[in-house]
């Protein structure tokens, strides 16, 4: 590390203070508070705690405010905190079917039991910049319409038919597994790769995304449903006999319609991509369900031919965590390795220049003739 250079140490020190004064800008503005970030900034807030692993909307926004807005940085710092965390449990499945649902749309069918709700979203603003929100105008209050019952899902109806495949089938006998504490191995089980796609980040499985609606990949995707709400967490206790709710976090589902022709076990159906991100994260849940069903080429005997069909390339590459550590140890010094890459190459260059020596006395004497 730097701190091994010469003066090196109180330079770091001046460093993190240059740092925290570059944090806190102009001191005659006030200072930006931590309950400003969750309540202004909150899909912020969302991306960090849904690619940290842990739902905290306060931690979050602390992370947010000291990374300066850094996105990856402080998604890094908030899993290193995680990792200081005991665990007591796990908690069963989250219903989704039970959500409290604030915001609903299919792109599938038009009339929906329980009805399409816009609900807080970009989808329907000009994308111009809004000059009113340089200053602090009033804001009106919205027609808001309370969770009221349960919704069915947009896949039941499908279901109901005999259409699609069963929701969320594993083989018998399977045990789910920890991405958090067990080594990576290829191949991975859905049930892990849709670990690693919920914390993965969301640039890279947009991009992925992307590509597989370009061609590079096996789809043909309609959004069967994204929805955004409440759901119950439940933590089963032994000495009870039942699950208690430990309370409720907000999520984004989606689930992605895809057609599929069938194959010697299967019938023609639709088949399912699968995302579940922590807070509302529309594009990252899309991300993630498109690439899901890219995945899944064992499932369906489909060859792999394009990158987001490669579990191994996409699992590996997704974590922001691991790539911005290997990208950015890069500025760590390297002296001797440097050094040693420099004399070997003043030597091939010697000796390069000794083989053609010869060929450039040759050349000068053409040249003069």
């Amino acid at each position: 590390m730097y701190v091994a250079v010469k003066g090196g140490e109180a330079a770091i020190a001046n460093a993190h203070r240059l740092l925290a004064d570059r944090r806190r800008g102009d001191r005659n503005l006030p200072s930006i508070t931590t309950d400003q970030v969750v309540e202004q900034l909150g899909l912020a807030v969302d991306r960090v705690m849904a690619e940290a692993s842990l739902y905290d909307r306060a931690l979050a926004a602390l992370a947010v405010r000291q990374a300066r807005g850094d996105m990856i940085e402080a998604i890094f710092i908030l899993r290193a905190y995680r990792t200081t965390l005991p665990r007591f449990g796990y908690s069963e499945p989250v219903d989704t079917a039970n959500m409290k649902v604030e915001r609903r749309v299919s792109a599938t069918y038009k009339d929906l039991p329980g009805g399409q709700l816009l609900g807080p979203t970009f989808d329907y603003t000009h994308r111009l910049l809004d000059p009113s929100l340089i200053s602090d105008e009033t804001v009106a209050e919205p027609a808001v319409k309370e969770p009221g019952e349960h919704v069915m899902r947009v896949s039941d109806i499908l279901d109901g038919e005999g259409l699609i495949e069963g929701d969320g089938q594993m083989p018998e006998g399977h045990v789910m597994g920890d991405l958090t504490r067990e080594p990576m191995e290829f191949p991975m089980a859905r049930d892990l790769r849709l670990q690693a796609l919920a914390r993965g980040d969301e640039g890279f499985l947009l991009a992925l995304a992307y590509s597989t609606q370009r061609g590079y990949g096996r789809t043909h995707p309609f959004v069967g449903e994204v929805r955004i709400g409440e759901v119950e967490v439940e933590l089963d206790l032994p000495e009870l006999g039942f699950a208690v709710s430990l309370g409720a976090i907000r999520v984004t589902e989606c689930q992605m319609v895809n057609q599929f022709k069938g194959s010697a076990k299967q019938p023609p159906q639709f088949t399912r991509g699968y995302g579940l991100v922590f807070g509302q994260s529309e594009r990252k849940a899309m991300s993630m369900s498109l690439v899901d069903r890219a995945l899944r080429t064992d499932e369906f005997s489909e060859d792999v031919v394009a990158p987001a069909q490669d579990q191994e390339f996409v699992i590996s590459h997704a974590d922001n965590v691991q790539a911005t550590g290997f990208v950015e140890h890069l500025k760590l010094p390297h002296y001797v390795d440097f050094q040693a890459e420099l004399d070997l190459v003043r030597r091939m260059r010697r000796d390069y220049e000794a083989a053609h020596a010869g060929d450039t006395v040759k050349e000068q004497r053409e040249a003069a003739e």
